[in-house]
């Protein structure tokens, strides 16, 4: 298991900062939100795309995706509009040396079978240029496509390998649906895992690694030993919680502990 942690816990943070917490704090990896808050996002030019590059080549560390928020099931979305987000998500990500993009379903806005359909078709026609990237396009377990079984249900369609699913252990969990479940669905088109923990369903606010009630270690035991798991710690949208780098460490051996001596 590789171990990435997301510029979400991290808000304000520059490029420089997050490799350094990286590498002082032991993760072989980094998730970039691509907002246009953030240092990298599709805007950015060649030049600083370069920076970027070298500052984590000369820490060692990967770039392990372009978290963009493509919202693929929408029924609102503008075709032309969503097509140029989707490939300017996957540029940046080439030029990056980054693994894959993520985007969300958001079709929560029209009948379940035709936003099946509706991000099935959007996904398939990326898929070809996301294959000459080098990249792999992958949907988050999230909003109107909360569980593997939903998200199977767009991916199996799709029928490309450059597009896959990315698994969100608490967005499952929220859904009602067993781990065990979620890899059966999802583990054909899996990319990795995202954890992070939680309270309840009531209260989302991010906590310590094992400190709340997600299934954390049921997860982690049905991976690959090389699949990357990445802690998504929402700090951006949660102020008051603890701030992350004080966290990582502990994070990192707290999911050493459930996988066993493959984690370094």
């Amino acid at each position: 298991m590789k171990l990435a942690f997301s510029t979400l816990g991290v808000p304000g943070l520059s490029i420089p900062e997050v490799v350094a917490l990286a590498s002082s704090t032991g993760y072989q990896g980094v998730e970039l939100r691509a907002h246009p808050e953030e240092p990298v996002h599709p805007g950015i030019g060649a030049r600083e795309r370069a920076a970027v590059v070298d500052e984590f080549k000369r820490a060692g560390t990967e770039i392990l995706t372009v978290a963009g928020y493509t919202r693929v099931a929408s029924a609102a979305a503008d075709e032309d509009r969503l097509r140029r987000e989707l490939d300017e998500l996957l540029r940046l990500a080439r030029d990056l040396g980054a693994s894959f993009i993520r985007v969300f379903p958001g079709g929560g806005d029209q009948d379940p079978a035709e936003a099946d359909a509706t991000a099935a078709r959007r996904l398939a026609s990326a898929a070809e240029l996301a294959a000459d990237f080098g990249v792999r396009i992958l949907l988050e377990t999230h909003d109107s496509h909360r569980t593997g079984a939903d998200a199977a249900r767009v991916l199996g369609p799709v029928g490309h390998p450059r597009v896959g699913a990315l698994w969100d252990v608490m967005h499952t969990w929220l859904g009602g649906e067993e781990p065990v479940a979620t890899h059966a669905a999802l583990g054909p088109y899996l990319g990795y895992a995202q954890v992070k923990d939680i309270a309840s369903a009531e209260d989302m606010t991010p906590l310590a690694l094992g400190a709340g009630v997600l299934p954390l270690g049921e997860c982690l035991a049905l991976l690959d030993d090389d699949c990357w798991v990445c802690w998504e710690y929402e700090k951006r949208w949660y102020p008051e919680a603890a701030e992350l780098p004080g966290l990582l460490v502990a994070g990192r051996e707290y999911l050493a502990g459930l996988q066993g001596p493959s984690v370094p």
